[in-house]
């Protein structure tokens, strides 16, 4: 049974229960496995093995915010070289996904859905109950699957310090 948290996150002016613990630098990322845009299983770190991951947390692709979001890690991947993978994971179904990616021009992230188990979501503390939407934060994993930088952001609406987190990636590179 996971934890459920108040008192982290308002949407609106409802405090709304968190799902999950919060992941902290230093331990262990938790596997999961996600959907694809074509609803395929990926087991994140598994299949991600002997890269430096950046994984961001996003409520819906067709928000602004995770749009802007979704879009810079997009240009932003290009300069990382292949050693380096974006993933961003909603609660969006797949189609979804396919769709908004094709339209935006989104082709150099990993974009994921966690709408069929929510696994993400409930290991990385990000699940909301209320909206069964994942709440924004943003995470950098080693090659070794060791988290070397966790962000939860306080409210739905701030976007992640880009610079901070290619920063710590670019450290986790070594």
């Amino acid at each position: 049974m996971s934890v459920e948290r108040k008192g982290l996150l308002t949407i609106g002016d409802q405090e709304v229960v968190i799902i999950g613990e919060d992941v902290r630098v230093g331990a262990l990322a938790p596997e999961f496995t996600a959907h694809t845009m074509d609803w395929k299983d990926f087991n994140v770190l598994a299949d991600t093995l002997g890269k430096v991951r950046i994984i961001a947390a996003l409520p819906s692709l067709h928000t602004s915010v995770c749009d802007r979001e979704t879009r810079r890690f997009n240009q932003e991947a290009a300069g990382l070289g292949s050693d380096v993978v974006i993933l961003t994971i909603s609660m969006d179904l797949p189609y979804v996904i396919k769709d908004w990616c094709a339209a935006a021009g989104v082709d150099q992230v990993v974009t994921l859905s966690d709408h069929y188990n929510a696994e993400f979501g409930e290991r990385y503390g990000v699940l909301i109950k209320e909206r069964r939407i994942l709440r924004r934060a943003i995470f950098v994993v080693d090659q070794e699957n060791v988290i070397r930088y966790a962000a939860y952001m306080p409210a739905l609406g701030i976007e992640p310090e880009y610079e901070e987190v290619l920063t710590a990636a670019h450290k986790a590179l070594g």
